[in-house]
């Protein structure tokens, strides 16, 4: 199907919600806590709800999508996110805001799910696999930019700001919807589908082993990933003293590896072909995830050490994320946006289940982080030896 050479910019802008609300306020962690008289490390709730929005609300959305096309869910989803973060920025407490945190997930997934979906409409293949890497290069600006603007801001006028900076961008968000965004589902391709039907439909697609195999992969990357995001405001502010704006630089430093493995992907792709580099990026994942342990448990001194096993580990992520989201939805056309949200729900549900262990095990050190991005690894290993004897079979 053709589109418009500025409709990726547009996906890209959408599906940059998910990053944008995560990262700019992670280095406003110990500023919320102080101003809103809590103990340090409880802020990581707010994170935690968060994610958990985003995977229930994931659930929801695809089926949406997949009933009444992709703009209308997409822009109410939009309106929700922008409303809610409107009330975090004026929350007076913890549970105010968590609560609100998790409303924003609930709306704001849907920016995550139906720029999926609309690629799988839109290509098939090594091309969705590009298009899919053009969507991570405009999104991937987000976690370069954000946590430096964050820090910025957070220095300037408060972490109220960060929430409205939020709103801002969501009610833009919902103007170029309203005004640009095609419906690539048409009316006769969209299902007629009751509740019941669409639980059922995700019974159909779960079990399909091609979609749980590279779904797994993805998902236990995240896993890995989001123990990152959740453990490395401790580990680098409050462990290693190292000053927001330098967190801000660190994790954007990360975020460009990211970047670079999905743009990498496209070349990649045409030399050797999507199962080999696959395989070979889940292999790297898991050597980098052992360098990071073992720097980590000797506890050297300095911030630095622990940075570079990170970068490569994003990097094999970059790589790894369009494959397996390509992968997991190429046999599922007729309901794209269902299968974009089964497997967003299980990605952001190990998130969550990720940011909430690592601050339960954190312990004034890198361990607790470097051992669960591990534990993702090993989960992302085993997933793709599932993938590999399906391909053997056929």
């Amino acid at each position: 199907m053709k589109y418009p050479s500025w409709l990726p910019i547009l996906l890209g802008f959408l599906s940059a919600i998910g990053p944008i609300s995560t990262d700019m306020y992670l280095p406003a962690f110990p500023a919320i806590e102080a101003s809103l008289g809590l103990a340090a490390g409880t802020a990581q709730i707010t994170l935690a709800t968060w994610f958990l929005g985003l995977a229930i609300g994931q659930i929801s959305q695809g089926p949406l999508a997949d009933r009444f096309g992709r703009r209308i869910p997409l822009m109410i989803g939009v309106l929700i996110y922008t409303v809610a973060n409107a009330g975090c920025a004026l929350a007076p407490d913890l549970l105010t805001l968590s609560l609100l945190r998790f409303l924003a997930a609930v709306g704001g997934s849907a920016s995550m799910v139906i720029p999926r979906a609309i690629v799988r409409d839109l290509a098939e293949g090594h091309a969705a696999a590009r298009l899919m890497s053009r969507l991570v290069l405009i999104m991937g600006i987000a976690p370069i930019l954000a946590p430096s603007l964050g820090g910025i801001v957070l220095a300037a006028a408060g972490w109220h700001t960060i929430f409205w900076i939020c709103t801002i961008y969501g009610a833009l968000n919902f103007i170029l919807v309203t005004l640009f965004l095609p419906d690539t589902l048409p009316p006769e391709y969209r299902l007629r589908q009751n509740f019941m039907s669409a639980i059922a439909r995700f019974g159909d697609i779960l079990p399909e082993r091609s979609f749980l195999t590279h779904t797994l992969i993805g998902s236990a990357g995240m896993f890995g990933m989001f123990a990152y995001i959740g453990g490395s405001p401790g580990v680098l502010i409050d462990t290693f003293h190292v000053s927001p704006g330098l967190y801000a630089v660190v994790f954007s430093a990360c975020a460009i590896n990211y970047i670079a493995g999905s743009q990498v992907t496209s070349f990649a792709l045409r030399r050797f072909g999507a199962d080999k580099v696959l395989r070979k990026m889940v292999w790297v994942f898991f050597a980098a995830a052992v360098v990071l342990v073992i720097v980590a448990y000797l506890q050297l001194p300095v911030w630095w050490a622990i940075v570079p096993p990170i970068m490569v580990c994003l990097f094999c992520q970059g790589v790894m994320m369009p494959l397996a989201t390509v992968g997991a939805l190429q046999r599922h056309a007729s309901h794209a946006g269902s299968a974009s949200a089964l497997m967003g729900t299980v990605q952001f549900c190990l998130g969550a289940l990720a940011t909430v262990l690592v601050s339960v095990f954190a312990d004034g050190t890198a361990r607790a982080l470097a051992t669960l991005m591990l534990i993702g690894t090993i989960g992302a290993l085993l997933a793709d030896r599932g993938r590999r004897r399906i391909l053997i079979k056929q």
